[in-house]
């Protein structure tokens, strides 16, 4: 067998996983998996094994449900034949794979720096050195945006390639805050140390990298959450979702100067985030979702509140979207604004929102689902013209579909576990993977443990990690003055590629 397929949140044998010459594993990861257009790569990382360096590909399959797992042992100074010539989607994974561990490849498109982490392979590279993309010509001209932007936003540069008010090429360089989590959830061994961590990998999801953590902790542990736990979390992270679009809307109409719009969707989110409060004390949720157990009960009290927060929320929201998606002046910015084809984020691996805009059926709530998305028979929603205003207006339906969720799942709420089981002890030298759909789009954690059942690895991966390129390619041929709309109208996450 060349690969062993899993489902999410399942615990296997670290053993059990394929161990693939190279070329045999870049055969089967690049051109045998990716035969579907179903199939897509969910993460591809190295960890130093018996002074080697270890690779493990991780390919899931939208159709069958399944991820598909194979392993490959190289060299720190191997050369090894690029996937990244064949497919670019593993372009991103490759660099880092270059970066952390010095292993060179032939056929890349450009192995530049990636995060710049402390441990980095070389440590003479360093983020004022980064090697930018640059055109000779005395009619182009440069723009930098940042990395200190005039917003109360993360670190973060831009350089433009200019022909007068066109752009011909933008590159976004990130690597200014790298923090270290993966390496701190090896460093702290405390579950509530682990925990926090999770919360704080991107402070705009929460709920969505919590779940991750916990999902990946339970499986292996070997703990089954019950329907309170279940219920919680699939609620945290609708209700995350509805207030990340709430905001974005509202974003996106600060940047094309319509203030109305701003205002009122300012003032929409402030109660959806406000019942977090009420809920976990928290107004990201942070303290709401923990491993095993929960320390904040959804009650029949909470659920009355919620709905009736719901129902305010509602009758306001849709009468400023029908504002929104009916003035002419909005209309203008925002159609054929940004626009990214099918064949372009496929070639790239856009996930999440990035992808559903453009045609591209990809969401784990409904090809990997878990917690009570096993029960809710999603179907995602699609759009098709990839421009700004497919973003904005996949935002207002995925919000009426997540309140639709919402007031189906709490209209019988489970009884209250009031003593949870003890969680047993992490599974020895083993490897376990969760994804979560987060209001962005595809979260996948993975952790792999020792002999004596200790993290060895934790690897994270946020879906700016694959949208980033998106942006770029978005704002090709379009004015210089219409990149603030496009760039709020993805809403990528610079910590979460930073980590």
């Amino acid at each position: 067998m060349k690969y062993i397929p899993i489902k999410n949140n399942q615990t296997i044998p670290l053993s059990t996983i394929p161990e693939l010459e190279y070329r045999p594993f870049l055969e089967l990861n690049v051109f045998t998996l990716m035969k579907s257009t179903a199939a897509h790569c969910v993460s591809y990382f190295g960890f130093h094994c018996d002074g080697k360096i270890k690779l493990i590909c991780c390919m899931a399959n939208d159709e069958s449900h399944d991820i598909h797992l194979s392993s490959c042992i190289v060299n720190a100074n191997d050369t090894l034949p690029s996937f990244s010539q064949h497919k670019l989607v593993f372009e991103k994974f490759e660099r880092e794979i270059h970066e952390n561990f010095g292993v060179q490849y032939t056929g890349h498109p450009w192995l530049k720096p990636l995060r710049y982490p402390a441990n980095r392979f070389n440590k003479n590279t360093t983020v004022a050195d980064y090697p930018f993309f640059s055109i000779d010509s005395e009619e182009l001209h440069e723009v930098g945006v940042g990395p200190i932007h005039a917003g109360i936003i993360e670190p973060g540069h831009f350089r433009f390639i200019c022909n007068g008010e066109q752009i011909l090429h933008l590159e976004t360089q990130l690597g200014y805050q790298h923090r270290g989590i993966e390496q701190l959830f090896l460093e702290k061994k405390k579950l509530l140390q682990r925990i926090t961590l999770a919360e704080n990998i991107a402070g705009d999801t929460v709920a969505g990298h919590t779940v991750a953590f916990v999902n990946t902790w339970e499986s292996l542990c070997n703990f089954q959450p019950g329907p309170n736990l279940k219920l919680a979390r699939t609620l945290a992270l609708e209700l995350e979702r509805i207030a990340l679009h709430t905001s974005d809307l509202g974003g996106m109409c600060t940047d094309i100067g319509y203030q109305l719009g701003n205002a009122v969707f300012g003032r929409l989110r402030t109660p959806v985030i406000n019942f977090f409060q009420k809920w976990s004390g928290n107004r990201l949720a942070k303290g709401l979702i923990r491993a095993g157990k929960t320390n904040f009960p959804f009650t029949e009290k909470l659920s009355s509140e919620l709905t009736q927060m719901l129902d305010e929320y509602e009758k306001d929201f849709e009468e400023i979207a029908n504002e929104l998606f009916t003035l002419p002046s909005v209309l203008a910015r925002f159609e054929k604004t940004g626009v990214v084809t099918n064949a372009v984020a496929t070639s790239i691996g856009t996930v999440g929102m990035a992808a559903r805009m453009c045609g591209i059926k990809r969401d784990i709530r409904s090809t990997h689902p878990h917690d009570l998305y096993t029960g809710l028979q999603h179907e995602p929603v699609i759009k098709q013209s990839g421009d700004v205003y497919a973003r904005a207006r996949l935002r207002k339906k995925e919000i009426n579909q997540s309140i639709g969720y919402i007031r189906q799942i709490i209209q019988v709420l489970p009884e209250h576990e009031s003593d949870l089981s003890e969680m047993a002890a992490p599974s020895r030298n083993s490897f376990t993977i969760s994804l979560v759909e987060g209001w962005l789009g595809e979260i996948c954690h993975c952790a792999i443990t020792d002999a004596m059942g200790e993290l060895m690895l934790y690897k994270i991966k946020d879906p700016s990690f694959h949208n980033w390129l998106a942006v770029a390619m978005a704002v090709r041929n379009n004015e210089i003055s219409d990149f603030p709309i496009t760039n709020k109208s993805f809403d990528l996450s610079y910590c979460g590629h930073d980590l």
